[in-house]
C-alpha cells in the first residue's frame, strides 16, 4: 500500500518574478517539493520564486527558495540557462540542506559515548 502524499495545501507558495509561471511549471515544482515535505513534515512553509536574469548575451533563470521551519529559516538559490533545470537544482539543494540539518541535529544529541558513563550506585 502506497503512503498518502504529503498535504501541500497552504505550505507551498509559488511566484514568478517578471515571469508568468505556466501550469506545467507549477505542477513540476509541486511534485518535486512534495519530496521535501516527505523528508521533513515539520516544515511550516516553502516559498519558491523563479525569475529571469537578462544579460547582454543570454537569459539565465534564478530559482530562489525559502523554507520556514522550526529554528533558523533556510535560503537557497540556483541558477541555470533553463528554468526547469534551475528549479530541479533548487529542490536538490533544499533537500541536501534539510538532510544535513537533520543529521546535524541527530549527531548533536548523540555526541558522547554511552560506554564512558559510569553506572549509578
Amino acid at each position: 500500500m502506497k503512503p498518502d502524499p504529503p498535504n501541500m495545501d497552504g505550505k507551498l507558495i509559488l511566484r514568478g518574478v517578471h515571469l508568468e509561471l505556466t501550469e506545467a511549471m507549477k505542477s513540476v515544482i509541486t511534485t518535486k517539493a512534495e519530496r521535501l515535505l516527505r523528508h521533513e513534515p515539520r516544515i511550516v512553509r516553502i516559498r519558491i520564486n523563479v525569475e529571469p536574469r537578462h544579460t547582454t548575451t543570454v537569459t539565465r533563470y534564478a530559482a530562489k527558495g525559502h523554507i520556514e521551519i522550526g529554528g533558523p529559516d533556510m535560503h537557497v538559490t540556483a541558477e541555470s540557462e533553463d528554468a526547469y533545470k534551475a528549479i530541479d537544482e533548487l529542490i536538490d539543494k533544499m533537500d541536501r540542506q534539510l538532510r544535513k540539518r537533520s543529521t546535524d541535529l541527530n549527531s548533536r544529541r548523540t555526541t558522547d559515548d554511552i560506554r564512558l558513563h559510569q553506572p549509578a550506585e
